[in-house]
């Protein structure tokens, strides 16, 4: 099927040669043609059906999703994709944002289109980070009143944290970000609450979505971002920057750019359940990590529980989906212990 049949998909138009009427987002990652041509745009360790599903949860968690330009949201989720990064919270890997293009009108300024763009979690960060080969680990911290914190940057650099652990922390002061490199060197980066808050202010997204919904979250991948101005990154990561960067200002990311070139379509019954029994598993891993609460009373234990429930998952996960949920609960760990 040629670019053109996959462009006329994506954005719901019907063809020179039919009048056919446009349909809404959902039903398109519903169809089977759509999932045809997605699926060989993809990279080996993302399916099809699996994309939809996940693309269409999104759209039911923020329906604004459903309204904004279709091809940017498909392409959106082939960018995530291709980062090998799911979106959504319950990860924290990536998040689809709507985001309003507005012009001057007649000298008024109006919104023109919706556009679909992807917001790189801290952990989705954290992942690209590891896979250049050269970082053996990252991490990124909140430092609240009542921690003891004590940093300085200079010919002696030095940090130490001491969580408060008698009662309530306190407001959030500081965060922070520390990455072991394979040669043996530390680098580490902090910004305090009012250096966040500055970011905060000028992102488009700034009043809304994962910056109201995971504040903490966001800052730990502000630090981690300014962090790796100083790091060995790879390709991958150089483009999430990129990509989160655009998101931030408000620029477009050009998502819809990615819905191009040439594809055909193989049918693999055998494949597809294959498909759908992974797609459960994820499902009930997802689950699995949504139920962990690091401030429960038996929260370790329980940790040690997810953590033997996962590993039984492992065959229908496959080893890609479930190499990243193990990395998921070593960034978790520490919350745990």
């Amino acid at each position: 099927m040629s670019n053109n049949t996959l462009k006329m998909v994506a954005t719901g138009k019907p063809s020179e040669t039919n009048n056919e009427k446009p349909v809404t987002l959902a039903a398109l990652l519903a169809d089977k043609k759509t999932k045809a041509q997605m699926a060989l745009a993809l990279p080996k360790h993302m399916t099809a059906d699996r994309l939809a599903r996940i693309a269409t949860t999104e759209i039911r968690k923020i329906p604004k999703l459903a309204s904004s330009d279709q091809r940017s949201f498909l392409g959106a989720i082939m960018q995530c994709a291709q980062l090998g990064l799911e979106p959504g919270s319950a990860i924290g890997h990536a998040y689809l944002i709507p985001f309003d293009k507005r012009e001057k009108v007649n000298g008024r300024w109006t919104t023109v289109s919706t556009e679909t763009q992807l917001i790189i979690g801290y952990r989705g960060m954290i992942d690209l980070s590891r896979r250049s080969g050269q970082i053996l680990s990252i991490s990124a911290r909140t430092v609240h009143e009542n921690d003891k914190f004590i940093y300085a940057y200079g010919l002696e650099e030095k940090l130490e944290h001491i969580p408060c652990e008698n009662g309530d922390r306190g407001a959030m002061t500081h965060v922070y970000a520390i990455a072991r490199l394979k040669d043996g060197g530390v680098q580490f980066e902090v910004m305090s609450r009012n250096d966040i808050e500055k970011v905060r202010a000028i992102s488009k997204a700034g009043d809304k979505g994962p910056w109201v919904d995971y504040f903490d979250e966001m800052a730990k991948k502000t630090v981690i971002r300014r962090l790796f101005k100083y790091l060995p990154v790879s390709t991958e990561l150089q483009k999430a920057v990129i990509l989160d960067e655009k998101a931030e200002a408000g620029i477009s990311q050009d998502n819809a750019a990615i819905i191009t070139g040439e594809y055909s379509v193989i049918e693999d019954d055998k494949k597809d359940h294959l498909m759908l029994e992974q797609e459960e598993a994820r499902q009930q891993v997802e689950d699995i990590l949504n139920n962990l609460d690091p401030r429960t009373q038996n929260a370790k234990e329980n940790f040690a529980k997810a953590e033997a429930e996962i590993a039984g998952l492992e065959k229908k996960l496959g080893n890609d989906l479930y190499t990243g949920f193990i990395r998921t609960l070593d960034d978790m760990r520490v919350e745990y212990q």
